[in-house]
């Protein structure tokens, strides 16, 4: 029950309607008891001795109890719906509330398939127990402790006797849920890895087909769906060891009950009539205690669920803000960073080797640093650590001469806007897309953000202008001017510090070409990063560092770099080997100068 406790606070609220679920079936349950009883006065006080007057009184005290008996039930029903689905809205938002404070290193290693397979069916399951099982789960406790009552009010001996089968159904009954639980456990893994198979695929159908692997992804799909089969092929010989053993317990009652029932009638120790009600009151005792297995089967289910959801729920969040955090006002913010000494090694890879040593850089406001390097070489690692994705391991970074760890994070965040590599676009408007981060701004600011990312112009010349619909990730435009969207996305928020993560890698040199002039415009009183491959994307930047390893081998403008010998140089020969007349000039002089 540790489980249920854990998640108390998404139903205690409405415990009014947890107790209305509960008291309504139990009301309904104890109604439905009095049928026996009223057949065994029927008998016995009406039909043996042929007193026919209290017939009709009889039939109409039965209506009454049909008519209060389904007021109960609908109590329950409106009760536990309410409920259910209360439990289940309140459990989504904090779900998706705590994906959505949980920190980058959570993403690192989740899966997206997993993660839905949790907020829907692992949510649906708890609603439907919560709302419904637990009252049911009480209800058989109920209808056994009701029923053994009356029936020892009529006959305890006979009563007595056919009680001593209950314990043997309840350890069946918790033999059963041991066995089944792990195997619930490991069908909710089986369909999360499932659905993140699924989801994958559809996401990646364009890699999939491009490289003919349609083959292979049905085979890793058929395995995960084989497993999935299995564990369920598992259940099903649970399930069907667990029914014929509590069919046969409880038959054995009933058999017991009319064998000995029956004999004492036969010498008159008994009444048919009582007979005839013991026998109703066990059947409907028994009846609930053959489906007792659908409602552990229920129980198991939420609560191999309720682990999954407490284990998101419970997720530490590696980076948060610190008990006071100063709050920025954005007019004061002059985007001074500074890193002094900073180290970092990213969380659960400790094997390897760290993603920045020994880092130091002092970017005054309006400075333009460009970073250069291979893969690996920690240059996104900078950026992540300037927007707290990580939390530095070493050494300390400040903006404007505070340490950003005593900022708060939203506040930090909004002086910055970044535009990475890979673009993501929402499956809405372009509008909507490149509004994102300032939901009231003007027609107007989103066009002259779309024109400074020169995407202006394409967006026109689509369908329905700013109001297309843009597909599923990006889906329907190109990657250039996917980038171009995110550019204009990021320029919208005027920041105090612009992160360009390789953010033209995807567009033509042109196209390139004209994004800069028109950056220089944006940049100006800016501290802006350039992580680039392209050293025509760092020519302008006011310092340039090279990382290789996590370490600075070289720093300077471009005018120096190309001149020292280095990684910078080499890159710059190889990407201007087929234009001689830019290459020679600059690059050849500063081999003169030291072979000369």
């Amino acid at each position: 029950m540790d489980i249920f406790r854990g998640l108390k606070q998404f139903f205690w609220a409405d415990k009014g309607f947890l107790a209305g679920s509960v008291l309504g079936l139990a009301a309904a349950t104890a109604l439905g008891l009095i049928y026996p009883l009223l057949l065994k006065v029927l008998i016995d006080d009406m039909i043996t001795p042929k007193k026919f007057d209290g017939v009709l009184g009889l039939a109409l005290l039965a209506v009454g109890i049909i008519v209060v008996k389904s007021a109960c039930q609908y109590v329950h029903g409106f009760s536990g719906g309410r409920l259910g689905n209360r439990l289940a809205y309140r459990l989504r938002n904090t779900s998706y509330e705590k994906l959505q404070s949980l920190s980058f290193s959570f993403y690192d290693s989740a899966r997206t398939g997993d993660l839905m397979s949790r907020l829907t069916a692992d949510i649906e399951g708890i609603r439907n127990f919560i709302g419904f099982g637990f009252a049911q789960l009480l209800n058989t406790a109920f209808l056994v402790v009701f029923g053994f009552g009356m029936m020892f009010a009529i006959d305890w001996p006979l009563a007595l006797m056919t009680l001593a089968m209950i314990p043997i159904i309840g350890f069946v009954a918790i033999k059963f849920e041991l066995n089944i639980h792990p195997v619930f456990r490991s069908i909710r893994a089986a369909i999360s890895r499932l659905t993140t198979s699924v989801q994958e695929n559809i996401m990646g159908v364009r890699t999939v087909k491009s490289f003919s692997s349609e083959a292979y992804e049905y085979k890793k799909f058929d395995g995960g769906n084989a497993q999935y089969k299995d564990n369920n092929l598992s259940l099903a010989g649970v399930w069907a060891k667990y029914f014929p053993i509590i069919e046969f317990i409880a038959n054995l009652s009933i058999a017991l009950l009319l064998l000995v029932g029956g004999w004492r009638v036969i010498n008159g120790s008994m009444t048919l009539g009582a007979l005839i009600s013991l026998n109703g009151m066990l059947g409907m005792i028994v009846a609930p205690l053959w489906t007792l297995g659908f409602q552990i089967n229920n129980y198991t289910q939420s609560k191999a669920a309720g682990e999954r959801l407490l284990e998101l729920l419970n997720k530490p969040i590696a980076v948060r803000n610190v008990e006071h955090p100063l709050v920025l006002e954005d007019s004061a913010v002059r985007g001074h960073l500074q890193y002094r000494d900073v180290s970092f090694r990213y969380p659960n890879h400790e094997e390897q080797p760290s993603a920045l040593l020994g880092f130091d850089l002092d970017a005054p406001p309006g400075s333009v640093i460009g970073i250069l390097g291979g893969t690996g070489a920690g240059k996104s690692t900078i950026v992540q650590l300037l927007l707290r994705a990580y939390d530095v391991g070493d050494g300390s970074i400040t903006l404007d001469g505070v340490d950003i760890r005593n900022i708060e994070l939203e506040s930090l965040r909004r002086q910055t806007a970044i535009v990475y590599q890979e673009s993501f676009l929402f499956s809405t408007t372009i509008r909507e897309n490149i509004s994102y981060g300032r939901a009231d701004a003007t027609q107007e600011e989103i066009e002259e953000a779309a024109r400074l990312a020169q995407a202006h112009e394409f967006i026109m010349e689509l369908p329905d202008g700013y109001d297309t619909i843009v597909g599923e990730r990006g889906m329907g435009l190109s990657g250039g001017q996917k980038q171009r969207i995110a550019i204009a996305r990021a320029l919208l928020l005027k920041p105090r510090v612009l992160i360009l993560d390789d953010s033209t890698s995807a567009l033509d040199m042109e196209t390139e070409h004209q994004i800069q002039l028109a950056l220089r415009q944006v940049m100006a009183g800016k501290t802006t990063f350039i992580i680039a491959h392209r050293i025509s994307s760092l020519r302008s930047a006011n310092e340039i560092l090279v990382l290789d390893r996590g370490r600075v081998t070289q720093r300077g403008r471009h005018e120096q770099l190309v001149r020292a010998p280095g990684l910078y140089r080499e890159t710059y020969r190889t990407q201007y080997a087929d234009r001689p007349d830019e290459l020679g000039e600059e690059a050849t002089a500063g081999e003169r100068r030291v072979t000369g």
